[in-house]
């Protein structure tokens, strides 16, 4: 076998005086694809991070594309980056230049002075993401997957022999993030190269094959396994990963996960006859029929609202629909469909050309921002947007200060609030410490501290693992069910299942559909248009014959709610 790209013998990491990780031991090899999961806190990222130099090695023997961590000059970390590929979650694209310009300026900044060379290099690594035709586009004017696309040539540009990625995912909906891992696994075909990715979305990254998965936690690694062995034991649940849904399912209708049914992908799943009526008869013992809650009072109601930011194409065009109080709803839809345009306008951030927006019957036309934030609380998807305060504390007080409130109501409120985020103990923290999905629970924070009426939040659970994700969403639920509106914008189509009975769909501006959770991704037209993602247990369906295939998931649904009733919440903090 040739010598590893990257070699990790016992490897120890400091960070701020504290080992962040321990005894680390880790290969990577030519043309492997390898897996990096975790909790957030387990060490991922700062395993990323001494790869390109960023973090100091300070026990063990670390290598990487021959260097030597221990002992490498600052001069040559240059060098080594140029051979690494890294891919952030932000995209780190310059918005006033061309997609052609921003490549020529990394080219530049690299060495290269050849105009010739340059043109055709970027041409041909144009062409191997799929963006030959969007070389005169500026980052604006592209969608989020379109963007990540033209980051990955961004890396590509130079001869890389490792890709890294870091939550490639995290900004991007359904249907975009499948495309992207699929775009991932080809351009390793075709150029040989090794990938190491980090994310929390399981199921997207066991789309495409995947040679080993590494999980860490405590700063440590505890196993590296292929796929397939790693999810038939209990390693990645015992440790907060959620797994597959379509796994969870398998197991509810108590038919053993083992290697013999190829548990990798629901694709390749090889399931006996006996197996598929199992799963059958599991879905049949549920026969009530659900009772619909009649709705009350109209809360929030948009009448044929329509917006455009001038770009020639309306944003938001004719859309009507009504929020009832106590509901809990998502809003889904590719990026770009007009679901941050939405929540925009119903805060104040933006005023429709056309259409009216009411709140318990009175039209919010006058109303200004702050008024609307003291009953409608929103929270974006870029916590760097937010983020004032240099202090964490001092950023979730913030909105309280003026409320009359006194020190000590404040301090119980803000204490209550940060542990509900998990974040109390960082409390004392600068934010500019935190990572990014730790900066996302401070503006949840910010807002939750306020207790709105209504809260609107824009992707909740972007970048956070399945304990964080759990943490947030179990506290939301309870302000739900004491009587709290909850409107969420998410690409996480676990979530809208699990939380939301209601889903409003969005594309290119246009409503498509307002109807169950369970029906929208069980409706394949549906979810093409909307550029959404069947769930696993759509696919478990079909291979299992369960007709209407939206019976498993309302099966699914009703087994996750009765589980969760039975299990003690975990405690926050």
């Amino acid at each position: 076998m040739e010598e590893a790209l990257i070699q990790y013998r016992n490897v120890e990491i400091h960070q701020q005086e504290l080992c962040v990780l321990s005894d680390v031991n880790l290969e990577l090899h030519k043309g492997e694809f390898v897996y990096l999961i975790g909790k957030v806190g387990s060490g991922k990222t700062s395993l990323l991070k001494t790869l390109y130099g960023e973090l100091d090695v300070v026990a063990g023997e670390a290598r990487v594309l021959g260097y030597d961590m221990r002992s490498i000059k600052r001069k040559h970390i240059p060098q080594l980056r140029r051979k690494l590929g890294i891919v952030f979650q932000d995209f780190q694209l310059l918005t006033d230049r061309t997609v052609y310009n921003n490549l020529e300026f990394v080219l530049r900044a690299t060495g290269w002075k050849d105009r010739r060379e340059i043109k055709e290099r970027i041409e041909e690594v144009l062409d191997l993401v799929g963006m030959s035709n969007k070389g005169y586009k500026i980052p604006n004017e592209l969608s989020g997957g379109q963007k990540q696309r033209v980051s990955l040539a961004g890396v590509m540009v130079d001869d890389v022999k490792v890709l890294l990625f870091d939550e490639p995912l995290a900004n991007l909906d359904p249907a975009a993030g499948r495309a992207t891992i699929e775009l991932i696994d080809e351009i390793q075909e075709k150029t040989g190269a090794a990938v190491l990715i980090i994310e929390h979305r399981l199921e997207d990254v066991l789309w495409r094959h995947v040679d080993r998965v590494v999980l860490m936690q405590d700063g440590a690694i505890v196993a590296d396994l292929p796929p397939g062995e790693l999810l038939c034991g209990n390693f990645l649940m015992e440790r907060g990963i959620r797994e597959p849904l379509y796994l969870t399912a398998l197991r509810y209708a108590l038919v053993p996960v083992t290697p013999e049914i190829c548990p990798e992908h629901p694709d390749t799943l090889k399931l006996t006859d006996a197996q598929k009526q199992q799963v059958k008869n599991w879905v049949l013992e549920q026969q009530e029929e659900v009772k619909e809650q009649q709705p009350g009072t109209e809360l929030l109601k948009v009448e044929h609202l329509s917006f455009s930011y001038g770009e020639g194409r309306k944003n938001l065009e004719d859309i009507s629909f009504t929020i009832y109080p106590g509901e809990m709803v998502s809003i889904v839809g590719k990026n770009g469909a007009g679901k941050s345009t939405l929540a925009k306008l119903i805060c104040g951030f933006e005023h429709p050309q056309e259409g009216k927006i009411f709140f318990q019957g009175r039209d919010l036309a006058s109303d200004t921002i702050k008024e609307r934030a003291s009953f409608i609380g929103y929270v974006m998807q870029n916590p760097n947007q937010m983020i004032s305060k240099p202090m964490i504390w001092d950023e979730v007080e913030m909105a309280l200060l003026q409320t009359g409130m006194t020190p000590e109501e404040r301090k119980e409120r803000v204490e209550e609030t940060l542990k509900i985020c998990g974040l109390y103990p960082f409390r004392k923290w600068p934010v500019s410490a935190l990572s990014f999905g730790q900066k996302k629970r401070v503006t949840i924070a910010s807002i939750l501290v306020q207790r709105p009426q209504v809260i609107i939040l824009d992707e909740p659970t972007a970048g956070q693992d399945y304990h964080h994700y759990t943490e947030i969403m179990e506290f939301l639920k309870e302000l739900n069910e004491q009587g709290f509106t909850i409107l969420m914008i998410t690409h996480d189509m676990h979530l809208m299942l699990e939380y939301t009975k209601r889903a409003i769909v969005f594309c290119k501006g246009k409503l498509l559909a307002d109807t169950t959770s369970a029906h929208v991704l069980n409706d394949p037209e549906l979810v093409k248009r909307a550029s959404l993602k069947e769930t696993s247990l759509y696919t478990l369906s079909l291979k299992c014959g369960v007709e209407p295939p939206q019976r498993l998931t309302e099966r699914f649904i009703a087994q996750e709610e009765h589980t969760q009733e039975k299990k003690e919440v975990p405690a926050h903090g």
